[in-house]
């Protein structure tokens, strides 16, 4: 194959020209053998201008008649020089209003590319730059002659941008889309777009790149804002706790605040919680806050004593009774605690104490979600939140069938254990300034407690634990001759010692209701602390169960 034979097979007329702008082949129509003027035509110029770009150039030459003709003027390389040019002619020839409406597209396709707030970036099928806009520098650190006529995987390399989204087209044949990072730091949301020929090969890629850094910027500061806001909440919400919890629970030992942690923790679930420990360690204080704490805490928070109520009205206190449902029954019906608590919380203390029968028809609550009341036909629903309390153990109850293994196990979702008081000795000091505080502001005194007896205090066994030493507090207030108490009035009314009747003084008038109701309070209390149940306490009183039932929900024992 020779170059003539090349030559021949182009249908574009066609000069061939040296170095030296001599023709060394020509090939023209007739048209422009009339209207072309060779020996006017000045081929150094394009033979000139070729060779200082080494690049396609474009050219426009008046004909005779006045018409423009397009040259395309192409270099001739061998061995890296420029040894030739072939101008090729006649790709389309314009009169004078065809070739400023073609100026102007072009001018403005210029205008466009370069003032695009996007970088508009032209690879050819090779992924060899053909065409960047101005934007570049500033986002890539290189002018536009920079990048022109580079491998897009050179620059990948250099790490100009990473990853080449020309690449990815050609490697996928497809749109991409992708987020880019250049050697300069910034990011870029990028386009790429291929574009194909008649047989689907591509032969350019057209990528448009958007800076997001400032938005990128923007929002990691909204995030970060985000993040110190969530933390502030978190610390208001703490403070709020703490301020809540600080007037009902009185503690500065790690074990308690373990405990608080522990109900701040689960007070946002609505899950059940099982709150155990001995006696008088503040079980129902701790279930309060959980339900202050939670999402309910606008809502009714019920509680009911298991112990402190007959077995045969205990069903009708939880479920409510219909109209006529048994003999005695009030005449419109009653509404079960359970329906009271409804998008509440519903707190059963000493539910170890609940029959088994009840314990049943509990589970089944559970479960179910809905209570059916005494000689009622219908189901309620309802949604309640409940939290159980017992000081005894529930899984020795199970082992021995006292209580229902299932209902233990639907209970003691979230177990909460309080120390016993004298295991947490260092609280006894501000638990006494508190109950001194109230105490006195009751009784309209002014007593304190000295150093050596309260460290006196903090070595009782304390087996009523908070409720023991609160009612302790009291008694000294009220009985103690001087207005500081010693070791000797505590010894003398010390924990887990009644005064007998006999021993009781009197240093000042008080009203005899009020007498009465203290010492009301304190049989009672040891009462309970000693027969444990309602019916024994009735027993040893020799009262009927319901009064004593009656006086200790009075009292709040």
């Amino acid at each position: 194959m020779n170059i003539q034979s090349v030559l021949d097979a182009l249908r574009s007329p066609y000069v061939l020209l040296d170095v030296k702008g001599t023709i060394r082949a020509i090939s023209l129509s007739d048209y422009l053998a009339e209207n072309f003027e060779l020996e006017n035509a000045d081929f150094q110029q394009l033979v000139d201008s070729a060779m200082e770009e080494k690049k396609v150039k474009f050219h426009s030459v008046t004909l005779q008649d006045n018409s423009e003709l397009l040259v395309q003027c192409n270099p001739v390389m061998e061995y890296g020089q420029v040894v030739g040019v072939l101008c090729i002619l006649g790709g389309a020839f314009y009169g004078d209003a065809e070739l400023d409406e073609f100026r102007n597209t072009s001018l403005d396709l210029k205008t466009i590319f370069e003032s695009s707030y996007d970088v508009i970036y032209v690879s050819d099928g090779e992924g060899v730059t053909l065409r960047v806009s101005s934007a570049c520098e500033e986002i890539w650190g290189k002018k536009p002659e920079e990048l022109v006529g580079r491998s897009v995987l050179d620059l990948e390399k250099e790490g100009i941008y990473r990853p080449s989204v020309t690449r990815l087209v050609l490697e996928s044949r497809e749109k991409v889309r992708v987020i880019q990072k250049t050697k300069t730091g910034r990011t870029l949301l990028v386009v790429g777009t291929p574009v194909k020929d008649k047989n689907g090969k591509i032969v350019r890629v057209i990528n448009a790149s958007r800076d997001i850094t400032e938005i990128g910027k923007l929002r990691e500061e909204v995030q970060t804002m985000k993040e110190m806001m969530e933390r502030y909440k978190q610390e208001i919400s703490r403070l709020r706790l703490h301020e809540s919890s600080s007037s009902k629970l009185i503690y500065r030992s790690v074990a308690m605040e373990k405990v608080v942690n522990q109900a701040q923790k689960i007070s946002g679930f609505d899950t059940t919680v099982l709150i155990t420990g001995e006696s008088g360690v503040g079980k129902d204080v701790v279930a309060s806050l959980i339900h202050e704490w939670s999402d309910r805490s606008g809502q009714p928070f019920v509680k009911i004593n298991c112990g402190a109520i007959p077995e045969s009205l205990l069903e009708s206190e939880l479920f409510g009774y219909e109209p006529g449902a048994f003999t005695g029954a009030q005449k419109g019906g009653k509404t079960g605690l359970f329906e009271l608590a409804h998008l509440g919380t519903l707190f059963l203390d000493e539910v170890a104490e609940l029959p088994l029968t009840l314990q049943v028809k509990l589970l089944r609550v559970l479960q179910e979600k809905e209570i059916r009341r005494i000689g009622g036909l219908r189901s309620i629903p309802v949604d309640v939140r409940l939290i159980a309390a017992t000081n005894r153990n529930l899984e020795k109850l199970v082992e021995q069938g006292a209580f229902r293994e299932d209902l233990y196990y639907r209970l003691n979702v979230f177990p909460i254990w309080i120390p016993p008081l004298r295991k947490r000795v260092e609280d006894i000091p501000l638990l006494v300034h508190h109950f001194a505080v109230k105490f006195n502001e009751r009784y309209g005194l002014n007593k304190s407690f000295s150093v050596e007896a309260i460290a006196e205090l903090q070595k009782k066994p304390w087996k009523g634990n908070v409720r023991e030493l609160q009612n302790l507090v009291e008694r000294l207030i009220i009985s103690s001759d001087e207005p500081v108490i010693r070791v000797k009035d505590v010894n003398h009314f010390s924990a887990g010692k009644e005064p007998s009747p006999i021993e009781i003084k009197i240093h000042r008038e008080v009203p005899l209701k009020e007498a009465v109701g203290a010492a009301e309070k304190a049989i009672l209390e040891f009462a309970k602390k000693k027969y444990g149940t309602t019916s024994g306490m009735a027993k040893a009183l020799e009262v009927d169960q319901s009064t004593v039932s009656r006086k200790l929900r009075k009292y709040s024992l």
